[in-house]
């Protein structure tokens, strides 16, 4: 798949090196331009571009930032066509991101991600710690597979998002649609707790 990826801190980083890595055809970029991304980050073949190029003629696209700036984000996907799949990897932390009235009163933050992007999204790669996603991934079939939950409403949407899981060396465990995915927001039984798919089955 054509995939770019927006955000290259910790788990931007990891999907970088980790889809390029099982053969997509990955871009990445960041706020201060090509230049300023790490070597380390196009290890396996993943390419720097500009934010405007980087989400240009993709299959999906995946934004981790921090969930304060989805908001900048908007106009950068306001051409990217309806059937690409974007998939946020953001949670909400209130001490780094300011407070957001409408996820305080109780707004699930993927709703309220695709309310500031005027498009619909899933939600992945959330729910792991950056060092369990760059170190614990393993093949397919393994018994102790760790599960990486996510959300999405449009089918082709949660077939993509599934298929790019378990290339980055994780089982996907499909919690159900954006409303319901509180169920992997922070704080929740599966938040970071490494679980396999029969463990979540059961929280």
């Amino acid at each position: 798949m054509e995939i770019g990826i927006i955000g290259v801190g910790h788990i931007g980083k990891t999907l970088a090196l980790k889809l390029a890595a099982a053969g997509h055809n990955v871009a990445v970029a960041n706020s201060s331009g090509p230049e300023n991304i790490d070597a380390a980050v196009l290890e396996t073949g993943a390419k720097a571009l500009t934010a405007q190029d980087a989400v240009h003629n993709k299959d999906v696209i995946i934004l981790s930032v921090p969930l304060n700036r989805i908001p900048d984000i908007a106009p950068l996907l306001a051409s990217v066509p309806e059937e690409v799949t974007v998939i946020d990897t953001s949670n909400y932390y209130p001490a780094r991101d300011m407070i957001i009235d409408n996820i305080d009163q109780g707004s699930v933050e993927s709703v309220w991600v695709t309310e500031q992007l005027g498009r619909l999204i899933a939600k992945a790669w959330n729910a792991i710690g950056s060092q369990s996603l760059e170190k614990n991934g393993k093949l397919s079939g393994a018994s102790d597979r760790i599960a990486i939950p996510f959300a999405a409403d449009r089918d082709h949407d949660r077939d993509i998002t599934k298929k790019l899981i378990e290339d980055t060396g994780f089982d996907a465990y499909y919690t159900g649609s954006l409303a319901d995915s509180w169920r992997q927001q922070p704080g929740a039984p599966v938040y970071c707790t490494d679980l396999t798919a029969d463990e979540i089955h059961y929280r």
